[in-house]
Order: C-alpha cells, then structure tokens, then sequence
C-alpha cells in the first residue's frame, strides 16, 4: 500500500500489533514511545522482515513542547502522513474515587487526554496541507459507560469519545477521516500497568474467559484504513464474545 502510518505507543499491545501488521502489507511507519531500545529493536526486525522504511521517535506525548518539536523536526519526506493512530494510553490504579492516587490520575489524564491532543495537533497541519488522512483515536468500551473504581480512567476515555466526534466535525472540510476504537478486555500489558506491575493482579483480569489479543484490535485498525476514499468507519466498539460491556463477562 506504500502508505505512511504514524503510531504512537508501538512498543507494546496494540501499537505494536498495528505496526507489524501494517509494515507486513507494504506500509512505511513512523513508530514513536519512551523506549529508544525497544523501538530500535522493532524498527530493525520490521525493516528486516518486510523491507519497508521505519522512523522511531522516543518522546513523551504528555510533553508538549517536546512533541510538538520532534514531529516539527522530521524529514521532509517523512511528513506525507497518511495514517495517524494515537494509541499511546493507558490506566493506573483501580480504586474508590474518595481513595484515588492524584499521581495515577495526572499520568491518565496527561497521557490518554493531552498526550492525544499534542500529537494530533502537531500531525493535523500537515494531512490539512494535503487535504486527505485519517486520524484513528484507541478509546475504550471504559468510554461508553462507567464501572466500578474506573472514575477517572472511565473520564479519559470519554473525552476521547468527545474529542473523536469534534475532531471528525473540523476535519470535515478538509476531507480527512476520524475514526475511534474502542476495545474491551484485551490481554496485553494493560492490566499489568494498571496495578503497578502486579503480574498476579493482572492475570486474575482476565481469567474464566477468553479476552481478546492485541492483534484482534490491529486487524480492526488496519481493515478501517482499506475501505474506499469516500467511505469513513466512525466509530467501533469491541469485544471478546465473553463480554458484553464493561460490566458484563460470562467467566467460567
């Protein structure tokens, strides 16, 4: 397909899913996270195993300034971005919202809102340049209803759901795509992030069921990215056939 993808987050469950599966079909990348030795190390593998370019960026999305002045400073003929995926997120902490950690909720805030906001922002500009992109923003089923001890996780992806929708309104008249993501239970390194690096709180997550894989949702990401110019995928919830909503699991 010889397109241009931008995804942040790629060296980990979803981003990096997406990365391997869009370099398998033909398509540069453009890799970004905060860790220059794994996005190295997939650079390199994705370089040797499909042939394509790849472009690591190590900065912090929750920095603006830093963002805006790495992605300001690629190449020339890296900046024909043609697919944006702002999957860089994630969750801290599970608790009351009386007993909530206020560094958990500054670091899902700053991540999931801001850090989305600074790379959309310094991306936008050059799709509007040349009138054609797709932006695809990861939410989350926590954005389509609260549950227990989600609060502020819950209240991060809601705003991207809010975020998606405007973003796909000012985009419009400049025929540049908006598509949001939302997965359910996915067993990557979500949950274990989530508590703090507690391997046996993490795997509980996910027992009695089968939940879905991170590439389950990078072949969602990638099929929304094949349909015809005039068609645009607004927006998907998804789940492992177990889970019914944020609430509901049939767990054997």
């Amino acid at each position: 397909m010889d397109k241009i993808v931008f995804i942040t987050g790629a060296t980990s469950g979803f981003g990096k899913a997406a990365a391997k599966l869009f370099a398998k079909n033909g398509n540069h990348l453009i890799i970004t996270g905060r860790r220059m030795a794994l996005l190295d190390k997939l650079s390199n593998k994705l370089i040797d195993k499909y042939n394509v370019r790849v472009l690591p960026l190590c900065f912090d999305v929750r920095n603006a300034q830093e963002t805006a002045e790495v992605i300001g400073s690629i190449p020339e003929h890296w900046r024909k971005i043609d697919v944006l995926i702002n999957n860089a997120g994630l969750a801290s902490g599970l608790s009351k919202i009386q007993d909530g950690d206020l560094d958990d909720w500054n670091k899902m805030i700053d991540t999931n809102i801001k850090g989305l906001l600074h790379v959309s922002k310094a991306v936008m500009p050059l799709m509007i340049a040349r009138k054609k992109g797709h932006i695809i923003n990861i939410g989350s089923t926590a954005g389509k209803e609260v549950y227990l001890n989600g609060n502020v996780y819950c209240a991060t992806k809601h705003a991207v759901d809010a975020i998606t929708k405007s973003m796909r309104i000012d985009m419009l008249e400049h025929g540049i795509k908006v598509t949001q993501i939302c997965p359910g239970a996915a067993e990557t390194e979500f949950s274990l992030v989530r508590f703090h690096g507690d391997k046996e709180k993490a795997k509980a997550v996910y027992k009695g069921f089968k939940p879905m894989s991170a590439d389950d949702v990078a072949n969602v990401i990638y099929y929304t990215t094949t349909l015809p110019a005039h068609l645009c995928i607004n927006d998907v919830v998804m789940t492992s056939l177990a889970q019914a909503n944020s609430f509901y699991f049939d767990k054997k």
